[in-house]
């Protein structure tokens, strides 16, 4: 998949191992068949009938698409992007987070699963430009289709901060908190779980469009 969502870099499962590494986890796109108790029976992307079980506490998430003006300052967000020359970032994808996802993987750090790319867990602390407005902004910008209708963000993390090109027509994803009773049947998913040793899968994260919409992958 060539795009990924920030919190599969975001949300990490210990391995329940003395002085063992944390056990990466993998996102699983699928379908819901059923929820049932603690444990979660999905068809997959690829074809498969999965049964996981659910860690608690869980958390579970609405995404749906929204547009630039939904991202204000104050805003905690996560920023896909490819690094320019002059140290700003172009953006391919923002998700705004929830208040209570304040603070989850904070910082900024190249992905590996996207080879030149970074993801930044930031907070907005400056929103400029609009299509048909006026900015300035003093940068080298490529693979824009037109850079005269881009809008720029200044985002802050502990020890850092970064400019962010966000040009039109970018996924800006909106993330919110939502019950579990929100996972019906036939709802578009995505699941963040861990392989367990041996055999299965746990998941604590669980990823649902709204509106029938289906979480970008």
């Amino acid at each position: 998949m060539k795009t990924l969502s920030v919190l599969a870099a975001a949300l990490i499962l210990a391995s329940g191992m003395a002085g063992a590494q944390p056990a990466q986890p993998s996102r699983i796109p699928g379908d819901l068949i059923a929820l049932k108790g603690g444990t979660v029976t999905i068809m997959s992307a690829a074809g498969e009938t999965l049964e996981i079980a659910l860690a608690e506490p869980l958390r579970v998430l609405a995404v749906s698409r929204t547009d630039f003006s939904a991202i204000k300052p104050g805003a905690y967000v996560a920023v896909t992007a490819l690094p320019q020359a002059d140290g700003s970032l172009l953006a391919s994808r923002i998700n705004i987070f929830p208040e209570s996802m304040r603070g989850v993987g904070e910082g900024h750090r190249p992905m590996a699963a996207l080879p030149g790319n970074t993801m930044t867990n930031a907070t907005v602390a400056t929103v400029a430009g609009s299509p048909g407005g006026n900015t300035m902004t003093n940068a080298t910008v490529t693979n824009v289709a037109d850079a005269t209708q881009a809008r720029h963000l200044t985002v802050n993390y502990p020890g850092g901060n970064k400019q962010v090109l966000v040009p039109p027509g970018l996924p800006i994803m909106l993330l919110e908190a939502v019950e579990r009773s929100k996972l019906v049947p036939g709802a578009h998913l995505i699941v963040t779980a861990t392989r367990l040793d041996g055999a299965g899968w746990i998941a604590n994260s669980i990823t649902v469009g709204k509106d029938g919409s289906v979480p970008p992958s």
